[in-house]
């Protein structure tokens, strides 16, 4: 079971947070900096992601215990929300949502707003890690969801540090096609989370 939950969170969160969309994107945040400040601002973004999901995995499950929501409700919810989100991959409004956020808020250093929140560390990829978190059955398991979520944002490092030979293979159409790829799992791993959350409630038959 263990070698499936790892490849199921590794997917959901490279789904969700996206680098290979992501990198166009840096790219345009990144425009008028020199190669240096280009990979300090990438390697700042992906650290303050890094200590948001890190604390929203440690700590999110306590949160919805102190105010009162279960953890079923919360996969429910958590699960729709994803769904929306792969919706918006499938129809490409992701994609020009992001675009017009790069286009909006450009600023000498992008690397908090918005890369690393909300594009990076954004409602999905917090939803994500407290829902995988929760998953986990020992904390060996649970251990494993932070690595896993360290080992797609050091894939999204080498990302922004090949950025621009990355948009050149892939172009327009190829981005496209991933992007979708990428929603059709993602749609597929937010169904399986309602349906978890409906079991956990009680309301489906295990």
């Amino acid at each position: 079971m263990e070698p499936t939950f790892y490849i199921n969170a590794f997917v959901a969160l490279f789904v969700v947070i996206d680098p290979i969309g992501m990198a166009p994107v840096f790219l345009a945040l990144t425009q008028d900096h020199t190669a240096a400040e280009r990979r300090a601002i990438g390697w700042r973004a992906i650290g303050i992601a890094f200590a948001i999901l890190l604390a929203f995995g440690l700590l999110g499950e306590a949160l919805l215990g102190a105010i009162g929501i279960s953890f079923p409700a919360f996969r429910i919810a958590g699960g729709i929300l994803l769904f929306l989100t792969a919706l918006d991959m499938l129809f490409e409004r992701r994609t020009a949502r992001r675009d017009h956020t790069a286009e909006e808020h450009e600023r000498p250093d992008p690397s908090v707003f918005p890369l690393a929140v909300p594009l990076m560390a954004g409602p999905g990829a917090i939803t994500a890690m407290i829902l995988l978190v929760g998953q986990a059955n020992t904390p060996l398991q649970a251990a494993g969801v932070f690595g896993v979520m360290a080992l797609v944002l050091a894939v999204l490092a080498v990302l922004f540090l090949s950025a621009n030979v990355l948009e050149r293979l892939l172009g327009r159409t190829g981005t496209v096609v991933a992007t979708r790829l990428l929603g059709m799992l993602l749609a597929a791993l937010s169904v399986q989370f309602v349906l978890d959350g409906l079991r956990g409630a009680g309301l489906m038959p295990g």
